[in-house]
């Protein structure tokens, strides 16, 4: 079972589990829903039995198996729903195939089961290479199926704008779509494909994808990146840039230098956004405004942008950068959302208390920064990027680099051993990070996920645990049923390997040293450039 529940003991007995069977009792929906393929019926009395614990917590369950059927016990609607994803990994993989009238037998167990993080999650670029609206709720039931709980969808950056804006429509009309994308290796000069690309979700999309998340227990994390990264937006409305200079929605990868403003205009038009943002998602908890790979030097050049960081008392346009930051997280504070960063932003200081830090370039700063008082999901390029080659190979796909493996991503810890007590108490989980620059489409999505993810999950809900790898063999039969183009174990089919990686050229462990060296200057935001 992946995730491996806490407590997993066998039982004598079992029972066969019919399509069309009844389920009765607390939270009968919440099993229907995670259980389709069953067609189970809602009934006062039938072969699953769900009641509710108050004493558990919300995602908490108990799961009994036996000859007079299951009964789950939940904590709230979330434990239900997982109960009944863990019922459904007893049945055998044929069971994730849509089957008319089939039988499956459900053997004797007993499962105690609660996730060890709160936060479980994974991140989609969709800024680089937009997948459009299917893909997300494709990707929203593979999540649901491993008790993945945080979709965080990297909505903007330089190379496009993907999400329609009513209050100001040319970031959808002229900043959703390129002429060209880059398709040369890293730091080689570059090449394009010569191939429009683009696509937006409307706030209807927004608004659907919000509510097909929360049935399945997933949180949208939508990201906004300010206040570099901002091609796309400068494109639409050179106005909110510090020079005022007209920009194209960036065709290469990479940073570039467009930055926007500080002022108040800029300010009013990203609240704007966010009002568009969550009123179609709904409840969203948490905002992402980004803060990384910011190139100051236009603000240093800018009299009007000097005179109003001075205005503030603040000397230096990394003083401002900060104070920016804080401004966009008390109005996302004020409208329920609670803000989260990149770690570039810890480094730059002066953020709201309760601003979640996702330390990409390390854990080193992220402890410092648990150490400072602030919640941090752990994102580290080692083991987390997934954009990142599985092997040093050149059969594996073109990546930025190599590698990260199935096996690391199993073993790696959110929470060391080393930190405090306190520290460790402000580790909410961990999240995977799918950067798309060569990431195409959606069959490639498949490939660089999974079963990456499928570690991912057994460590935010269980940790590192014994016996992944064999368990993982068997779940892979699951995702053949349900059609997911994982790579193999093996290494990828011969229609895998597309553009052949190179190999040697880009390793992680010399990435990380880099990166991590940069967390202890405030100012060192661009490491890219």
């Amino acid at each position: 079972m992946i995730p491996r529940p806490e407590l997993l003991s066998d039982l004598s007995g079992s029972f066969q589990l019919t399509s069309g069977a009844t389920v009765s009792g607390d939270l009968v929906d919440a099993v229907r829903l995670a259980l389709p393929l069953l067609d189970l019926r809602p009934g006062d009395a039938g072969e699953i039995d769900v009641r509710r614990d108050p004493a558990l917590g919300e995602e908490a369950y108990r799961l009994t198996a036996g000859s007079r059927g299951v009964e789950i016990v939940a904590g709230g609607r979330a434990g239900a729903f997982y109960a009944a994803q863990s019922l459904h990994q007893l049945l055998p993989a044929a069971s994730y195939r849509f089957s008319g009238g089939a039988s499956w037998s459900v053997p004797g167990v007993r499962i105690e089961d609660a996730p060890r993080f709160a936060w479980r999650g994974l991140h989609l670029d969709v800024a680089r290479h937009f997948f459009p609206k299917r893909e997300i709720l494709r990707l929203l039931d593979l999540m649901a199926m491993h008790k993945l709980n945080r979709l965080h969808l990297h909505l903007v950056d330089d190379q496009g704008w993907r999400v329609e804006s009513r209050a100001y429509p040319l970031l959808h009309e002229v900043s959703s779509h390129r002429p060209r994308t880059a398709t040369n290796f890293w730091r080689e000069p570059d090449t394009y494909d010569d191939l429009p690309h683009g696509g937006y979700y409307t706030l209807d999309d927004l608004a659907e994808i919000g509510a097909y998340a929360r049935s399945r227990c997933v949180t949208i994390v939508p990201e906004i990146d300010v206040p570099g990264h901002a091609s796309a937006i400068l494109a639409a409305y050179p106005a909110l840039g510090a020079t005022g200079e007209p920009y194209d929605v960036l065709d290469r990868w990479g940073i570039s230098s467009a930055i926007l403003s500080p002022l108040p205009p800029t300010v009013e038009f990203l609240t704007t956004i966010f009002d568009e943002l969550i009123g179609a998602l709904g409840e969203t908890p948490y905002v992402h405004i980004g803060g990384d790979e910011v190139v100051l030097d236009h603000w240093g050049e800018s009299p009007e942008i000097i005179a109003y960081r001075d205005s503030l008392g603040l000397a230096t346009s990394n003083d401002l950068q900060a104070w920016f930051l804080r401004r966009l997280a008390d109005a996302l504070a004020e409208r329920g959302a609670r803000t989260v960063v990149w770690d570039e932003a810890f480094v730059s200081g002066g953020l709201r208390e309760d601003t979640v830090v996702m330390p990409w370039r390390g854990m080193g700063v992220g402890r410092r920064a648990a150490a400072a008082g602030h919640d941090v999901v752990a994102t580290p390029v080692f083991p987390l990027y997934f954009d990142w080659a599985e092997a040093a190979s050149a059969d594996e796909p073109m990546a930025i680099g190599d590698a990260i493996t199935v096996s690391d991503v199993a073993a790696f810890e959110p929470a060391p051993a080393s930190w405090t007590e306190e520290e460790r108490a402000r580790v909410l989980g961990a999240q995977a990070q799918l950067w798309t620059e060569r990431v195409p489409d959606a069959r490639m999505v498949d490939y660089r996920l999974w079963p990456r993810a499928c570690a991912l999950a057994e460590v935010a809900w269980a940790g590192p645990t014994d016996g992944f790898t064999g368990r993982l063999e068997e779940h892979l039969g699951r995702l053949d049923a349900l059609g997911v183009e994982y790579r193999p174990p093996a290494g990828p089919h011969p229609w895998q390997r597309r553009r052949p990686h190179r190999p040697g050229v880009l390793r992680v462990h010399e990435a990380m040293d880099h990166i991590e060296s940069m967390t202890h200057d405030a100012e060192s935001t661009r490491p890219s450039v």
